[in-house]
């Protein structure tokens, strides 16, 4: 299974039934592919549209329904279109129950850098700023690293999309939560320790009481660094 599956597989397991829901570009699209089953989720684009089903069958994509990034989309039985500014009203208004993000980078506080590097040419801002602020809760799907360096950093170097922090980092390797405004380690993946999310991980990393008995958790090394519950590695 590909670091793009997996991250999609488990922020579906934090969905509820009935929820309103934003799925943003690049690896949040996956999530409408693992709904789990007789689950009935509203899925929202800031584009204007509510009822996206799953990502179409190669050669079965219609060119007029597209998600935000362009992408071709498909829409559920009783699916509805509207403008830009209802939808924008929807997420400015706090209407939607979650939202799904892709991340540049999280710092160790929760606050996402997700909308531009310096230097390169971007669209605009998109609807990230007003998801980030306006969504009941926020769970990030990234890959733990890019080009080896960590994405979970102490401190973002790339510009803020909001000062609130989210919720939930969700990566191939672990599920990382800010509920105390510190990161703490919440999971690991299948065959992944602990040992090996700290050191791919560039910020301070508390570990949650129960993170042994979620998501395949391994001990660390006795030669490793480690920390009591509530203490940094």
């Amino acid at each position: 299974m590909n670091a793009q599956t997996l991250i999609a597989q488990r922020i579906a397991q934090e969905l509820r039934d009935g929820m309103l829901v934003n799925l943003g570009i690049g690896i949040p699209t996956l999530v409408a592919n693992f709904v789990p089953k007789g689950m009935h989720v509203f899925f929202q684009s800031e584009n204007g549209l509510i009822g996206t089903g799953p990502v179409a069958d190669p050669g079965m994509a219609l060119p007029w329904l597209t998600d935000a990034g362009g992408k071709p989309v498909t829409a559920l039985p009783g699916a509805s279109t509207f403008d830009s500014a209802m939808s924008f009203g929807l997420i400015r208004g706090g209407h939607l129950d979650l939202t799904v993000l892709g991340g540049l980078q999280v710092d160790q506080h929760g606050r996402l850098a997700n909308w531009m590097v310096p230097g390169k040419m971007v669209p605009g801002m998109g609807g990230a700023m007003d998801l980030v602020a306006g969504a009941k809760r926020v769970i990030v799907a990234m890959q733990h690293t890019a080009k080896g360096r960590p994405k979970i950093v102490r401190e973002c170097s790339l510009p803020l999309t909001s000062d609130r922090p989210v919720d939930l980092v969700v990566t191939e390797l672990a599920v990382i939560g800010f509920s105390e405004g510190r990161a703490t380690l919440l999971e690991t993946m299948d065959g992944v320790t602990v040992e090996e999310v700290v050191a791919a991980t560039e910020a301070d990393l508390a570990l949650a009481p129960e993170l042994s008995q979620k998501g395949g958790a391994k001990p660390v090394p006795e030669s490793a660094p480690t920390a009591a519950v509530g203490e940094t590695v």
